[in-house]
């Protein structure tokens, strides 16, 4: 789980200069999770996945290489554009701002560094 916590802050740190983008307060779902507009678009789960909300063919590009799952809420129904992220090569920062583009409009975003 420490893992989790240094690469989950790498992702909050990376969206520090973005103004649109808050951390979730308060308990339960959606606290600690990054919001814009409101909207959560990244969390960790409480089983320590990393989990980004995401157009739906990507998400299905992700799932395909297996290097992401659809996310499982807790009671058995898959939700498509949340993808669990697999792995420790992927880039959780990237990943969370294709996100923020996706969950905060096609104008909203940071510049792409590399794919996964």
């Amino acid at each position: 789980m420490a893992d989790t916590s240094l690469r989950w802050s790498a992702v909050v740190t990376s969206f520090a200069d973005d103004r649109e983008v808050a951390v979730g307060e308060g308990r339960g779902f959606g606290a600690g999770a990054l919001k814009v507009k409101g909207k959560i678009f990244a969390f960790v789960s409480a089983k320590g996945d990393f989990v980004v909300k995401l157009p739906k063919a990507r998400a299905d590009q992700l799932f395909a290489g297996r290097l992401a799952t659809p996310f499982d809420p807790g009671h058995g129904l898959l939700m498509k554009q949340w993808a669990v992220i697999l792995g420790p090569e992927t880039d959780w920062p990237f990943l969370a701002g294709e996100a923020r583009a996706f969950v905060g409009g096609a104008s909203a975003g940071r510049p792409a560094r590399r794919r996964s």
